[in-house]
């Protein structure tokens, strides 16, 4: 079955309801100090501990000059530690510090807080519906980012 759209306001929803979600969070976690690129960061770094800075550029989707001023800012309040790549000089490995773990743990715990805050009186049956049906927006944008699908739009 396919949802025929007569205005696109379901992507005017969507990213209205992230930005209050991210205002939120910002305004619970301020005692942190931390910018939400630097959050994110720190999250990025938890998943894959190790990583290059030109790896952590890529899983944010940003330059790799600004991931390096906030990895340079993350390094200088005892966030991360950069360690030398033992296959490649040139490069270094990114890692969190034991302060970064607790500051993450801390911040989880705001997360899940507002998590609940925002589900509340939304039933499972229902946030079961909205996880599928965002699932599969997610895999429709993904075919179309794929090569072939963009030569296909092109004709």
């Amino acid at each position: 079955m396919m949802v025929k759209v007569s205005d696109s306001s379901f992507a005017y929803l969507m990213q209205d309801t992230m930005r209050q979600m991210r205002t939120l969070f910002d305004r619970r976690a301020t005692r942190f100090a931390l910018t939400r690129a630097q959050w994110r960061a720190l999250k990025t770094i938890r998943r894959s501990e190790g990583l290059s800075q030109s790896e952590l550029a890529e899983l944010l989707d940003m330059e790799p000059i600004p991931v390096g001023r906030v990895i340079d800012r993350l390094e200088k309040t005892g966030y991360i530690e950069r360690r030398a790549d033992p296959a490649d000089r040139r490069r270094w490995r990114l890692h969190l510090t034991a302060s970064a773990h607790a500051v993450i743990a801390e911040m989880e715990v705001i997360a899940a807080q507002l998590r609940d805050e925002v589900l509340h009186d939304i039933r499972q049956d229902e946030f079961d519906v909205l996880m599928r049906v965002l699932g599969q927006i997610k895999n429709n944008l993904s075919e179309l980012e794929r090569p072939d699908q963009n030569q296909q739009d092109i004709r």
